[in-house]
């Protein structure tokens, strides 16, 4: 930060009971009253070089001691003590840091060169040109500090000319980048020594700014189409991390009972808001992570409508992108630990998108659905351990995709098999409605001879298994001769599958032996049953079948002579 020195005398201003006070043999003929603050000060020095208290003692009747009130001047008292202090010749330092006030309050006294050279203006002026506006910190520094004189410092040029100064740095190439930036991201101390300057350097500077400052150099910055779409969506990234909440982390629920937290609620959807206005409409100028994040942030803010589906929208389009973790947001509400409905209706948008743009590239259009598939085949396996995860909601994000999307059911049965391993104590409505959104046809051999011993299962899904396997072994094969051979150590699938029926012994026995006899000749029974169930278990599925309005898909029917 550079400073401005002005001024030889030390300073003799003292303060006694709300009093400033200049030390001087001569008694105090100027009273200057700021806010709750007063001055005993001298005519001489401060009226040849403040036009605005020339006009004011000019009109005073008295003509000894003149009381002015200046309470309407920009930067209050300390701005004015500056200023007061210039006139008398005291030493003032002048930084980025106070010389928007002091160049204010100067300006509001009217010291320029009208009343005197050499004055206040014309030096603060100079030493913004060549000093501040020169730097890059001091610039970003001065442009902070017009917040609090919003008006004055537009009114006088100073807001928009930091501004210029900022945009025309940040658009420098990097290798004429010779000012300190703060830059504390990894892999920073490794680029140093490479004697290299990062892209995105002025990021995190920027970040410090107040969002309207903010938006008013992005949108700057933008129009040049100087710059690249990454590095204006790697800057709103970093704004976000800088003022919004952490929406990774399970955050409280906002209480906008005070007027504090109303403000600062009303604070943070307005930064959410202008950074969603200012992402690039180019693909990929944000990851789908961050819009992700910024989805989640804005149903916890309570955002408009209309950022909200600007989000969905935008990150439906750049959903295949995504990754697991992406998907992993813990959810800000009671109830399940992942944020469920999020990906439900992003998974929604990104399905209805890919069916307005399926017939243009068939072969691409299918892979980017059967990789969405996959995803979320694979976030429903995460999910399902969560013991608070209702059915409806894993049926319905299962049910976000188009059936084509899932050639090979493996994997949606894991997720289901995990969700039962997870409920026990699903009523038997709950496990047919969950196990609907399976299609045994699409289950590999496998996975066919891990379900037909799964006994958490309801029946019939089981009973379908065995039957597609059948229909998918041919003519010649059975579906027992389709799973695998039995270890000493573990029966039959048969047997097992006898067992879960609960038989007795004696039945159990006299089945098995009928249908180790029946092998022979591959029998299936014409009824559609499997030969291992008993004709009092056929009734109880076909009893099943028909309550649940459905039967099970028949198998080929293969008679023996």
């Amino acid at each position: 930060m550079k400073f401005m020195k002005i001024g030889t005398r030390p300073d003799t201003f003292f303060t006694e009971d709300a009093t400033r006070t200049m030390v001087s043999d001569m008694p105090s003929d100027l009273t200057i009253l700021i806010n709750n603050i007063r001055f005993l000060l001298h005519k001489f020095p401060l009226l040849p070089k403040c036009g605005l208290l020339q006009r004011l003692c000019s009109n005073a009747e008295d003509s000894g001691n003149v009381v002015v009130e200046l309470h309407d001047i920009p930067g209050g008292e300390v701005a004015f003590e500056l200023c007061a202090k210039f006139c008398y010749g005291i030493t003032i330092n002048v930084s980025a840091q106070n010389f928007v006030a002091a160049f204010c309050a100067a300006k509001f006294l009217r010291m320029t060169d009208v009343f005197e050279k050499g004055n206040l203006v014309p030096k603060l002026e100079a030493f913004f040109t060549s000093c501040i506006l020169e730097g890059w910190k001091d610039s970003i520094l001065a442009l902070q500090t017009t917040e609090k004189l919003a008006e004055w410092a537009e009114n006088l040029g100073v807001m928009r000319k930091c501004i210029d100064s900022i945009v025309e740095k940040i658009l420098s190439p990097p290798v004429k980048v010779r000012w300190s930036y703060t830059y504390t991201r990894p892999g920073y101390d490794q680029r140093r020594r490479q004697q290299s300057v990062p892209k995105d350097w002025w990021t995190e500077d920027l970040s410090e700014l107040s969002i309207d400052h903010f938006r008013c150099i992005i949108s700057t910055v933008k129009s040049t189409n100087a710059l690249q779409p990454q590095l204006i969506g790697e800057a709103l990234h970093v704004y976000a991390c800088r003022w919004l909440p952490d929406v990774t982390k399970a955050l409280l629920p906002l209480a906008s009972s005070s007027s504090s937290s109303a403000q600062s609620l009303d604070r943070k959807q307005r930064v959410l808001e202008t950074i969603v206005s200012l992402i690039p409409t180019d693909a990929g100028s944000v990851s789908v992570g961050f819009l992700l994040r910024l989805l989640s942030t804005a149903n916890h803010l309570g955002a408009s409508p209309v950022t909200k589906a600007e989000l969905i929208r935008r990150s439906g389009l750049q959903f295949e992108e995504a990754t697991l973790n992406d998907l992993l947001l813990p959810s800000q509400g009671s109830g399940s630990a992942c944020d469920v409905g999020l990906v439900e209706v992003v998974a929604e948008s990104f399905s209805r998108q890919w069916q307005r743009q399926a017939s243009g590239e068939e072969t691409r259009s299918v892979r980017s659905i059967v990789k969405i598939a996959k995803l979320i085949d694979s976030y429903l396996q995460v999910i399902a351990r969560d013991p608070k995860m209702p059915v409806e909601k894993m049926v319905s994000i299962a049910s976000a995709v188009p059936e084509m999307a899932r050639p090979v059911h493996d994997d949606l049965y894991k997720a289901i098999n995990t969700y039962l391993k997870e409920h026990p104590d699903l009523s038997k409505a709950e496990k047919k409605h969950l196990c609907s959104i399976l299609d045994c046809q699409k289950l590999s051999r496998e996975v066919c001879a891990h379900a037909v011993r799964n006994e958490r299962l309801p029946l019939r899904t089981i009973v379908q298994v065995l039957f597609f396997e059948q229909d998918r072994g041919g003519s010649t094969a059975t579906v027992s001769s389709k799973l695998p051979s039995p270890s000493p150590k573990q029966p039959h699938n048969h047997h097992s599958f006898m067992k879960r029926l609960n038989l007795d012994s004696d039945q159990q026995s006299v089945k098995t032996d009928n249908n180790d006899r029946r092998k022979s000749s591959h029998h299936v029974n014409v009824k559609g049953i499997p030969p291992q169930i008993e004709p009092r278990k056929e009734r109880e599925i076909l009893e099943e079948g028909v309550s649940s309005g459905t039967k099970p898909d028949p198998p080929r029917i293969q008679r023996t002579r």
